[in-house]
């Protein structure tokens, strides 16, 4: 459970300087007169012009197609109340937060002084043109009400109450699984709600839209269940008023299926959850403390499904997995509303991801060891990067399939876009997914009874980026499939009863039997899944050997190059790893293999990791590092890696390389054009030469934990078939790309990823 921070901990975290949690960044450079003359005057002239001349122009040339506003006038806090527009806007500018960080959306908070909902409309509708779209947040009922009814009306971009919908949508995902898993129709189940106000009513309107009927939802407020004798409800309660002998919470829960708590913390006891039918769902969303705790409710009912809007228990209904995707889903189709489709589509896209295989990272991300699936995960997390892949195209597609857009777009191309703001890593992984894809290979693996390794294969046959084979057990492997519910037909090989392994023991055999191996020592290793795949790969029966995160890096490589080897071209292999950072990506080699290259073998290096750089579409820019530039010092390891780097030109002269040189001169441009305009560099490296293993292991681990670099790797090149050696307790997205970089190899018929 998270340590809840102490007032003095929040109060500076809040005051640090600067102030606050958001501020303006520029996105065009403004370092030069010529900037300046672009940003401002005389150049922001044309865009002003083209924008007058058509309207619609304003998307193309300023930030409003990617800005949000995030409106209240403080008057519906959660779990504040009524504290005004000054006082909420520290809750404001965390939904802004939240928008940049979940779905790359530049939200600006408006705190509105104003208690007059007309007075509230007409400030919103005058500020439209500067916005993509309005997120109205913490304004009371009914109010709230008539402000969204009537921008939605008046405006001309998308408006949407989250307080209302994000509940509603999130809720509805984590309903529709329940209701799968308690094997009920959404139409045949009765619902009962605890709390009439703004997100209850557009709970109950939502769960309609899903199938609901609405003679089965029951709805409570303060004063008991709304009954159609009752005269002191507003015309938004009123139509959930039920013609019922049920006058309060208790009866109304009696043999109910789902109860949904919008309310306060305490309301439901034992008894009531006791009473409800089989199988029952609750959801008991008041915060900080739901309608009844966890722990009591499972304490009366061992069939419980439940859901909270606590973080520190399963299932959390939590807005922020829906505004940030649905808008992003909505400004990028230029939408002019979102509709209930497009909501529908939200929450769809939602429950159907949460039956996905979970990523490591989000596991590790929430202190599991795995999470799938079932009674205690309905709804993906709100760190799961694959929500904005999920939700925001679904949302997108909806309102193009619904005629709410000013603008189409390509849905597969939209999320390999939506893939790029996730950053530089996923972005370069994209381009070698593709090419997976294109002409997947059979890639065999030596661990194949690592539960790992298993969905790591799963997810490659399912996306059809590799034919994937397992080394193991038959059973054992089928047994692992069935613990972790996965249906993939998977091709098993054991090598213990395998028919090839005595033609593989003797292919072992002449390979090894003038360096200490004999005939009966080549029949026993076989059975060693690292010797049987790397020989299958050898014969070609299979593509790409993979094996390692299990063992250490040394045993698992050993068995490949004994068996496989070296290209004809080199003797020599190495790791490289690619480090991106926000907007670039950078090679590093060698990260893992040689110890104390010579010049002939940085040489070997740097035409290998070269080659990597363009198997990512990337032009290779190679700079080979000492602790000198260009003869600066004169020692024999700066003389080694001068001697290097004339190798490397007469060797490849058209590649763009250059050494001996200091990592900051190869890096800042500036150094290279200004101190040494001689250099063959024309502009700052992308793929960085080490002089040793030592400092190439030191520089990617540091600039992977001090500047938050994302690392992949290791890519293991110089084998003559393709061969990935996996770090131990690499994840399964770890195992998933290094795969698809091997299988990008073995289409190049192994020169080289």
């Amino acid at each position: 459970m998270a340590k809840r921070p102490s007032r003095e901990e929040a109060l500076d975290y809040h005051a640090r300087h600067p102030p606050g949690k958001i501020g303006v960044v520029p996105t065009k450079p403004s370092r030069s007169q010529a900037d300046l003359s672009l940003a401002y005057t005389p150049g922001v002239a044309e865009p002003c012009r083209q924008i007058e001349a058509n309207p619609d122009d304003v998307f193309e040339y300023t930030n409003r197609a990617n800005t949000v506003a995030v409106v209240t006038n403080g008057s519906a806090v959660l779990g504040l109340g009524d504290i005004g527009p000054a006082a909420s806007k520290p809750v404001m500018e965390g939904k802004s937060v939240l928008f940049k960080q979940f779905g790359d959306v530049n939200a600006v908070d408006l705190e509105v002084d104003t208690d007059d909902p007309e007075e509230f409309i007409a400030t919103v509708e005058n500020i439209e043109p500067t916005y993509g779209g309005i997120n109205l947040e913490d304004i009371t009922a009914p109010e709230c009400f008539q402000i969204e009814e009537a921008l939605a009306e008046s405006l001309d971009i998308p408006v949407f109450h989250d307080d209302q919908h994000g509940t509603a949508i999130i809720g509805g995902a984590a309903l529709l699984n329940a209701l799968e898993l308690a094997d009920k129709r959404i139409q045949d189940v009765d619902v009962v709600f605890s709390g009439a106000g703004a997100a209850a009513i557009a709970c109950a309107d939502f769960f309609q839209a899903l199938g609901a009927r609405e003679e089965n939802i029951v709805m409570c407020d303060s004063s008991g269940v709304i009954h159609t004798d009752r005269e002191d409800v507003n015309e938004y309660k009123a139509q959930y008023a039920r013609e019922t002998d049920d006058r309060d919470l208790a009866d109304a829960m009696q043999e109910a299926d789902v109860f949904i708590g919008v309310s306060v913390g305490g309301i439901v006891s034992q008894d009531m959850v006791a009473s409800m039918a089989e199988d029952p769902i609750v959801m008991a969303m008041a915060n900080p403390d739901p309608e009844i705790a966890w722990e009591e409710a499972h304490e009366v009912r061992e069939d419980l499904i439940m859901a909270t809007g606590r973080s520190d228990y399963p299932n959390q209904v939590n807005n922020v997995l829906g505004f940030p995707f649905i808008f992003r889903g909505a400004l990028d189709v230029r939408a002019t509303t979102i509709n209930t489709e497009m909501k529908i589509a939200a929450a769809e896209a939602l429950a159907d991801l949460a039956r996905e295989d979970v990523p490591d990272h989000v596991a590790s991300a929430y202190g599991e060891e795995r999470l799938s699936f079932g009674r205690d995960y309905l709804i993906p997390k709100p760190l799961d990067r694959r929500v904005l892949l999920w939700v925001a195209p679904a949302v997108a597609r909806a309102a193009i399939e619904t005629g709410v857009t000013r603008r189409e777009i390509d849905i597969e191309g939209y999320v390999e876009e939506l893939e790029r703001r996730q950053g530089k890593a996923r972005e370069m992984m994209r381009i070698v997914l593709n090419k997976a894809k294109r002409d997947p290979k059979r890639v065999v693996f030596a661990e194949g009874e690592d539960p790992t390794i298993i969905r790591a294969a799963a997810r490659l046959q399912e996306e059809g980026y590799a034919q994937p084979v397992l080394l193991g057990e038959r059973e054992r492997i089928e047994e692992i499939l069935d613990e972790l519910e996965l249906d993939a037909k998977l091709d098993i090989v054991d090598p213990v009863k395998d028919e090839r392994a005595d033609p593989y023991a003797e292919h072992l055999y002449e390979q090894r039997q003038r360096k200490g191996v004999t005939r009966n020592e080549a029949h026993r290793m076989i059975g060693d899944p690292n010797y049987f795949g790397s020989v299958m790969v050898d014969r070609g029966d299979a593509d790409v050997f993979m094996s390692g995160r299990t063992t250490h890096y040394p045993d698992a490589l050993r068995p490949a190059l004994r068996v496989i080897g070296t290209r004809p071209d080199t003797d020599k292999v190495s790791g490289v790893y690619m480090m991106t950072f926000e907007d670039e990506a950078y090679f590093f080699a060698d990260t893992t293999v040689n110890i104390d290259p010579s010049s002939e073998d940085l040489a070997e290096i740097s035409l290998q990791a070269a080659e990597v750089a363009r198997r990512f579409n990337v032009d290779p820019r190679v700079a080979l590092l000492s602790f000198s530039d260009f003869g600066s010092t004169t020692h024999p390891l700066t003389r080694r890696v001068h001697r290097a780097a004339e190798l490397v030109k007469e060797r490849a002269p058209d590649l763009e390389v250059d050494g001996e040189m200091q990592a900051d001169t190869a890096l800042v441009e500036d150094i290279l054009q200004e101190t040494y305009h001689f250099s063959d560099l024309a502009g700052s490296a992308n793929t960085l030469i080490f002089p040793n293993l030592e400092s190439g292991n030191i520089g990617y681990k540091l600039l992977q934990r001090l500047a938050d670099a994302e690392a992949t790797g290791p890519i293991l090149v110089g084998t003559d078939r393709p061969v990935m050696i996996l770090q131990r307790g690499d994840s399964m997205e770890d195992v998933v790309d290094l795969a698809a970089i091997a299988v990008v190899d073995a289409q190049n018929d192994g020169d080289g990823f």
